[in-house]
């Protein structure tokens, strides 16, 4: 009986002693860390596709069967190029139409002006009446017409037959074939794309909910994905205000003011973005410790430097630091190197006598 007693004594006493004995040991020389709030920037990487700054889609103003597409997909044409022609054969058969028809209208306002000519000298001779006179007047007048209506066919063909060639109409790159030979096309159907030669820029698809409440740098670093070691740099010009129904994505438009040598249209590129977000209190990994209810922290208490093991959130873990949302504020006192060796009131200074 009078042992269990002693040993309920000792029990009863023995976190009391342990506080006194700490606080009576030589203060236990650790690295001991200011927590100061850091704003976090979080890293996203994306693939993008170059395409042109400027871009035309070249088309037929005609409806016909194309007999030949004369460039490939990242050719270099030259203005005035020929791309693209179409069957020629009607409109050549209406421009000798036109000529033939050209010729017998001049042939007739000639005859018409000679027989107003010699109607006027008859009638100032008085062998003919004015009658007569006005009558070749005005057939002189009517082939005039007939004439002119002519000549206007004939420029309508000629320009039916140019319209069966299909030009560049400047220096450009082509991008895209989307009509091929023996295939038919109505007017104004798209034949070829071009990129003019005005710039490039990247386009990325990108996911909604990294751009909600978050403003990304404009400067956003690039590279290509064949040669990830050469980086360019791209600023934002354009972001849509449209979400993509399907993809949950938001098209955002990089203007590449000086792109790299050999970069070309289409090419898959990565952009690299910076994204401000909130302040969190960041620390070297060696404060955490473990409890039964999960992580926590050793304390300091800035005038006693008595330590307390406080529960903190982790909200991430990074390379040689945790991320803290929750348990620690801005300038509590934390152990660092050295908290393996703490325990509940445990009177600690700092190592080098520097806190």
């Amino acid at each position: 009986m009078l042992r269990l007693v002693l040993i309920a004594g000792l029990m009863a006493t023995g976190p009391a002693l342990l506080a006194q004995t700490a606080s009576t040991m030589e203060p236990l020389a650790v690295e001991i860390i200011t927590a100061e709030p850091v704003e976090m920037r979080v890293e996203h990487s994306l693939t993008g596709e170059i395409r042109a700054s400027d871009s035309v889609v070249a088309s037929f103003p005609i409806a016909g069967r194309v007999v030949d597409i004369l460039v490939e997909e990242g050719q270099k044409v030259a203005m005035g190029t020929l791309l693209a022609r179409l069957d020629p054969v009607q409109q050549e058969q209406a421009l000798r139409s036109a000529e033939a028809g050209l010729a017998t209208a001049s042939a007739d306002s000639q005859q018409a002006n000679a027989d107003f000519v010699r109607a006027e000298a008859l009638l100032q001779q008085g062998a003919t009446t004015r009658a007569a006179r006005d009558a070749a007047e005005d057939a002189l007048q009517i082939k005039a017409g007939v004439l002119a209506q002519a000549r206007a066919d004939l420029d309508r063909a000629r320009k039916a037959l140019n319209d069966t060639e299909l030009k560049a109409p400047q220096d450009a790159t082509v991008t895209d074939r989307m009509a091929e030979a023996g295939q038919v096309v109505g007017a104004a159907q798209p034949v070829v794309e071009l990129a003019l030669s005005n710039g490039m820029e990247a386009v990325f698809e990108v996911p909604e909910v990294l751009l909600t409440g978050q403003i990304p740098e404009k400067t956003v670093r690039m590279s290509r994905l064949s040669d990830p070691a050469q980086e360019f740099t791209g600023i934002a010009s354009e972001v849509s205000p449209l979400v993509d129904p399907v993809t949950g994505t938001v098209a955002v438009t990089l203007y590449i003011a000086d792109p790299p040598p050999g970069l070309s249209y289409g090419e898959a590129v990565r952009g690299t973005a910076m994204m401000a977000g909130e302040e969190r209190i960041v620390l070297p990994y060696t404060v955490l410790s473990a409890t039964a209810a999960g992580p926590a922290v050793w304390k300091v208490d800035p005038a006693t430097k008595v330590v307390a093991l406080t529960p903190v959130t982790v909200e991430s873990y990074q390379s040689g630091s945790i991320v803290l949302s929750g348990g620690i504020g801005k300038g509590d006192l934390v152990v660092g190197h050295g908290a393996q060796l703490l325990y509940p009131g445990r009177v600690v200074r700092a190592a080098g006598g520097a806190e």
